[in-house]
């Protein structure tokens, strides 16, 4: 069985060179922007820098709501909303990977949107840029409300008994690495930006000043460098903040840091991960990017309903705004440039890819690459 799958791996790379081939008539992007909703598009449309709406692509396969890519008229820059959710995501991705009206082979990708915060990171506002993107609400779940006294959490590791515990069914998509050498360029333009802030999200974010953990929460917007959880639920509150921290502990082996929190990331990670297989895309030229619209726990003494459903936390317009304040600083980093250090690629010291190791290399988190696959059931143990 292990000899079958090496020999699969390497048909796919045998692949590669013929997928590579050029193509006449192509778009090539050099930078590709994935949105996920209606204001993290239009953030990006009528500004100075660039048209992105020159060239409207009507793409089989992408949302009903959002059918179109856009793209500036040298499509050197274009732009796809994904629509929310992990399903949209990997659905419109794919279908942007199998196009045969792009060449996305030399093409950078920034996944630019808002998403929720940890305050113990930061604050709202704030942009971060991710290494790791972990699937935290892949998990067991039983009701808080018939749960065991010992057990902390509701979530429990897919065939674990107990939370804590690492996974034993593993699926593939837990969590993925992206580039870290990139992720630190990223971040470097994005904090010459002059970050946009309001009265409102400074008001509300001094309430957790009196929690020595959550200092973070009360400084002003700043360019952080931490990572992604990942989950269609729209989580709130402390425990649930806490469970998810500890997950994303678990599952990077202690080297990723639990800071922002959106629906879509590892979505969209995996479809180009298999776009990657094929040569069709390049993993090591992946940027996530999100701008914190609001926290995902209330400070002490506020309950965690209302901190979800009515609390005014000001964070969602500077959120939007820094969307394009930040982003733009990163398209115009790589543009210019471009001859002399994107086009070749940046490239990476770590480990990018899947908890298989699909691309190549070894994994430097989860039990490693063949264990991945013994609990994914494609290997079995000797």
């Amino acid at each position: 069985m292990v000899n079958m799958l090496f020999s699969l791996l390497s048909t796919a790379a045998l692949l590669w060179p013929a997928v590579a081939s050029p193509v006449q008539g192509k778009i090539t992007p050099r930078v590709f922007i994935f949105s996920m909703f209606e204001p993290e598009t239009t953030i990006w449309w009528d500004r100075p820098e660039f048209d992105l709406k020159a060239r409207n692509i009507s793409l089989p396969g992408l949302s009903p709501i959002y059918p179109d890519v856009h793209c500036t008229p040298d499509g050197d820059i274009c732009q796809l909303t994904t629509g929310e959710s992990e399903i949209n995501a990997a659905s419109s991705v794919t279908a942007l990977a199998l196009s045969p009206l792009f060449d996305l082979r030399e093409t950078y990708f920034l996944v630019a949107g808002i998403a929720g915060i940890s305050p113990e990171q930061g604050t709202t506002g704030a942009v971060t840029f991710a290494r790791f993107a972990i699937q935290v609400a892949l998990q067991y779940e039983i009701d808080i409300r018939e749960l065991p006294d010992s057990y902390t959490t509701g979530y429990i590791p897919q065939g674990a008994y107990y939370p804590g515990e690492y996974p034993t069914s593993i699926y593939g998509t837990e969590v993925f690495e992206v580039n870290a050498n990139l992720r630190s360029l990223a971040a470097s333009f994005a904090r010459t930006a002059n970050l946009s802030d309001s009265a409102t999200a400074i008001s509300y974010r001094a309430n957790y000043n009196t929690s020595a953990i959550y200092q973070a929460a009360i400084n002003a917007p700043s360019v952080l460098e931490c990572d992604v959880a990942t989950s269609d639920v729209y989580y709130s509150g402390l425990f649930l903040g806490e469970a998810f921290d500890n997950t994303t502990t678990l599952l990077t082996n202690g080297t990723g840091v639990y800071c922002s929190t959106a629906q879509e990331d590892n979505a969209s990670l995996e479809a180009l991960l298999r776009a990657a297989v094929y040569g069709l895309v390049d993993f090591a030229r992946i940027i996530v990017m999100r701008t914190a619209s609001d926290f995902d726990r209330p400070y002490p003494g506020e309950g965690a309903a209302e901190h979800l459903l009515y609390s005014s936390q000001g964070g969602y317009e500077p959120a939007v705004e820094n969307i394009y304040l930040a982003g733009i600083k990163v398209v115009e980093g790589i543009l210019d440039g471009w001859d002399h250090t994107f086009k070749k690629g940046v490239a990476p010291d770590n480990y990018i890819g899947d908890i298989f190791g699909t691309l190549g290399g070894t994994p430097d988190f989860g039990p490693g690459r063949v264990e991945s696959l013994i609990d994914a059931g494609v290997l079995r143990r000797r």
